[in-house]
């Protein structure tokens, strides 16, 4: 990606919401003097912090050096030591007495259930770990990974790091040509699947999906299939084989292997739009320790904690916040495999009723859609058991964070709104529960050893609430170590915008209380008349408008301007849309933030392309506003129909 010139922050959000003193009395980080202590010794004197963070850890030998730091942008943390992730996330817990506490509460879309504890999620960890390496898979092999949200899923992954083999997990929504290119690249010598999942009261033929890629895949020797769904499908003798029949017999005991500290622990695919698949690798100390550190201090996360992230196991906030941190914080983790409407829009709220969920993660674009359900379904159930709430995946707006605060909430939940990306690894940016104001809108301060800032385009921090370019200036223990098979791509990606720094893609403020605002991608500014605006403020101020539930606002190229503003406008039940309201919203924003971000066109539309994971496909959006057929990946799409729709529309 390229910079130009710097962005203009147009939104400013003054509400402020302080923790409830009973919840920052009993809070790990419990006195502003506590996080600026921690916070100014992990950046002055990051070796001896981060020693004293990893003393948390167990370790099957002691680390030699904490940061190397010769070969940036080549960081290697903790050299020296052996760890495993598994004993931290499974042994530790049991070998503490804590064996009987459950670890996973798993709930299927159809409505059956199953509890794994801490001491059977260790035997079945065990159990298909043995099989893999009784099966010939090595240290250092690859392992895909393409499974519905089940227990199976997570098993998979911690018997993967039980025995030094790489993961990776590739998302059950993708098409087969995307699994076949993703496991090409990582030369995966083995899948693990299943015959399918549930979505929406459907099954998704996620074993049909994966013989369409094993016919391009050469390198799989081996699939090992989950039966989940029970419908017939195709197994071909001497490469697949029932899961069931994988690890039968395999001993329930199997030893941790002790990894290097920067053993590759998994590879995980962005979804680009065109082009070669870019494996992010993660490796195994420095990604735990993240994993761990936040889940203790963002979630503030304590072992009779009931924890639900609702992430897909497929994206990395499934693999930190769902399975690694939680885990190695010994935290009981709710495992839903659905859609939040099936059978009805409230189902994450009866969820959370059953099983008495504390802490609850979810996306933004989730709770807007929430928000235009109504708040009839969450009113229908008890949510007194929640003490905190957790936002991530883009900004939140203000008033869907308002209404998060207010509905599920009940005003006395504190909101962690955390803005970090799948190369960080772990959360760079967020509230603590118990010391920071919450202000809606605002992912607030950095974590511990998160050297953020706002910079120009030569790298020079920009004066308070003026926009720039979000950079990382100092290496943190879990970000990334490289592009798998391309450290070129790697340096170019991320270290060549603003050198030497960390350039994460987006556009953001800090504003005078010193708190961080991301204004969204760079590559989704729109330069409109030599303005260069951030869609997500144009996006915020249409959404605080009484009738409006959604909205994505994208470029298209106009003559006069250069760029010219189009938004997609999903508005609340029971309002009709007609050409009086595309004034009325044109004005409104027009009046919240400045004639320049008064959108040109707004499109009214049911619903808006996103993935199974919530994120809206921006990318489509852009090129039906530009009147072009739909290009690049396609399959993560939630709901194709969408994409007819909104094209029929334009015609």
């Amino acid at each position: 990606m390229s910079v130009g010139a710097n962005i203009e922050s147009l939104m400013h959000e003054n509400r402020t919401f302080a923790p409830a003193a009973s919840f920052t009395a009993k809070a790990h980080i419990s006195s502003q003097e506590q996080y600026e202590r921690m916070y100014r010794k992990s950046i002055d004197h990051p070796q001896e912090f981060w020693a004293e963070m990893a003393g948390d850890l167990t370790w099957l030998t002691p680390y030699s050096h904490v940061l190397d730091d010769s070969k940036p942008p080549f960081f290697k943390w903790f050299t020296g030591g052996k760890i495993n992730i598994a004993q931290n996330c499974l042994d530790r817990h049991v070998d503490a007495g804590r064996g009987d506490k459950p670890a996973i509460l798993w709930e299927g879309e159809p409505g059956d259930a199953k509890t794994l504890t801490y001491r059977e999620l260790l035997t079945e960890v065990s159990r298909l770990a043995n099989a893999l390496k009784s099966h010939g898979v090595q240290r250092g092999d690859r392992v895909a990974i393409y499974m519905p949200m089940i227990p199976e899923a997570a098993v998979a992954m911690l018997a993967c790091a039980r025995i030094g083999a790489v993961h990776t997990v590739i998302f059950g929504g993708f098409a087969a040509e995307s699994l076949a290119d993703r496991m090409n690249d990582a030369q995966a010598v083995a899948l693990i699947t299943a015959d399918g999942g549930w979505r929406r009261g459907k099954i998704v033929e996620l074993k049909a999906n994966a013989d369409a890629a094993l016919a391009k895949a050469p390198c799989v020797q081996r699939c090992i299939v989950v039966k989940r769904t029970g419908q017939d499908i195709t197994m071909r003798p001497g490469r697949d084989v029932w899961y069931d029949d994988f690890v039968s017999g395999s001993s329930e005991h199997c030893p941790p292997a002790a990894l290097d500290s920067e053993q590759m622990l998994f590879i995980l695919y962005t979804s680009g739009t065109t082009g070669k698949p870019k494996g992010v690798v993660h490796t195994t100390a420095g990604y735990l320790l993240g994993a761990y550190m936040t889940c203790k201090y963002v979630f503030d996360l304590r072992k009779e904690d009931i924890y639900w992230c609702t992430a897909d196991i497929g994206w990395v906030t499934g693999h930190t916040y769902m399975v690694y941190g939680p885990l190695a914080c010994g935290a009981s983790v709710v495992m839903y495999e659905g859609a939040p409407n099936q059978p009805d829009m409230d189902r994450f709220w009866s969820i959370i009723e059953k099983y008495r969920v504390s802490v609850f993660y979810t996306a933004p674009t989730a709770i807007r859609a929430f928000v235009k359900w109504g708040d009839q379904f969450p009113q229908r159930h008890d949510l007194s058991s929640l003490r905190l709430l957790g936002t991530v995946g883009e900004p939140i707006n203000p008033e869907a964070w308002m209404w998060y605060h207010r509905v599920i909430g009940g005003e006395k939940c504190p909101i962690v709104d955390t803005w970090w990306q799948t190369e960080t690894g772990s959360i760079m940016c967020t509230p603590l529960p118990g010391i920071t104001p919450g202000k809606p809108g605002s992912c607030a301060i950095p974590f511990f050893g998160v050297d953020l800032a706002v910079v120009d385009r030569d790298g020079q921090e920009v004066a308070a609430d003026t926009g720039g370019y979000l950079v990382i200036r100092k290496p943190v223990p879990s970000m990334l170590r490289t592009v798998y098979g391309d450290d070129e791509r790697f340096k170019k990606q991320y270290y060549s915008d603003i050198p030497p720094y960390y350039f994460t893609g987006d556009g953001a403020r800090r504003d005078k209380d010193g708190y961080f605002w991301v204004m969204g991608r760079v590559d989704d500014v729109v330069n409109v008349a030599g303005h260069r605006l951030g869609t997500m403020e144009v996006e915020s101020a249409l959404v605080a408008h009484s009738k409006v539930a959604e909205a994505a606002v994208v470029g298209r190229p106009d003559e006069l301007k250069g760029q010219a503003l189009c938004a997609f406008v999903t508005v609340k039940a029971g309002i009709p849309t007609d050409d009086a309201l595309k004034q009325e919203l044109k004005a409104w924003v027009a009046k919240e933030i400045g004639a320049i971000a008064r959108p040109d066109e707004v499109r009214f539309t049911e619903t808006l392309p996103k993935t199974r994971s919530g994120k809206i496909m921006r990318r489509l959006l852009r090129d039906i506003a530009a009147g072009k057929q739909a290009v690049g990946d396609t399959s993560t799409l939630e709901d194709y129909s969408v994409l007819a729709k909104l094209r029929e529309d334009q015609e």
